[in-house]
């Protein structure tokens, strides 16, 4: 049995190695490299001396943010009529089939409901507006992509409350409100936790969606990245943002980590 664990393990370890570990080196070595090869420690200066890159690494961070702030605003109360209905599971599968789309195809699709000819717009009255290509278009539509992650935890962290809570708190005379603020919130918090980190890091580097909807109103770390890898061709620049998003995330996973377990104590 000790040995069954060691070989399973020993895969793990292996592909930890090579699909995490490798391309994180790999970023750090090229990002000691400017576009004719020659090593310098330049991407790293132009990167914190250049008042676009902070701009960008900002509008990173704010977007993220309200994806997952208006993910967060959609999720919570649908989970929690959805611990409460009949036929949970079924509805949770419609919620996953979504994620079966391609992303590329679910992001057209909003053009065409989403230009000045498309269906939302006219039903709206307004043909004349243009609502592709902004702020609010992207959030909408990035909200709609990390929908189901942020529900999925939560969803499981609502249902996992014994309902024998709920009732000893309506024994005690709490109303539903009272009984959801004291008891059902703060035990699902770590459900929150966990989908928030689901949506906000991949929303620090999102660059398809970006092109797509945003056009190129909308640039952030995700877009300057794709610029320099596929665009300038600058490999040393793109990797160096890449390690600045990595670092940005692991932040963000140890903060949130840190909470959960100051909270659980």
């Amino acid at each position: 049995m000790a040995k069954k664990y060691q070989k399973l393990s020993a895969i793990y370890y292996i592909w930890i190695l090579i699909f995490i570990i490798a391309p994180i080196l790999l970023l750090i070595y090229q990002s000691f490299f400017d576009i004719y090869g020659n090593f310098t420690l330049n991407n790293y200066i132009s990167y914190f001396s250049n008042k676009n890159y902070m701009i960008m690494t900002f509008n990173s961070l704010l977007t993220a943010f309200l994806i997952t702030a208006f993910t967060l605003l959609w999720a919570y109360p649908f989970s929690y009529f959805l611990s409460k209905a009949k036929h949970k599971d079924f509805i949770l599968l419609l919620v996953i089939l979504p994620t079966w789309i391609n992303l590329v195809l679910k992001a057209y699709a909003f053009i065409g409901l989403f230009n000045k000819n498309g269906s939302i717009m006219g039903f709206l009255g307004l043909a004349s507006e243009g609502f592709l290509f902004t702020n609010p278009a992207f959030i909408l539509v990035a909200s709609y992509v990390e929908l189901p992650f942020m529900i999925i935890p939560i969803f499981r962290a609502i249902d996992s409350i014994p309902n024998e809570y709920i009732i000893a708190s309506e024994d005690l005379g709490a109303s539903k409100f009272q009984t959801f603020r004291k008891i059902i919130l703060p035990l699902s918090m770590d459900g929150v936790m966990a989908a928030s980190q689901a949506v906000f890091i991949p929303s620090l580097s999102l660059f398809l969606i970006t092109r797509i909807i945003g056009g190129n109103k909308i640039i952030t770390l995700g877009t300057a990245v794709e610029e320099h890898y596929l665009v300038t061709q600058n490999w040393g620049m793109g990797s160096t943002i890449g390690l600045v998003l990595i670092f940005m995330m692991f932040a963000v996973i140890s903060i949130l980590n840190k909470k959960a377990v100051k909270d659980g104590k």
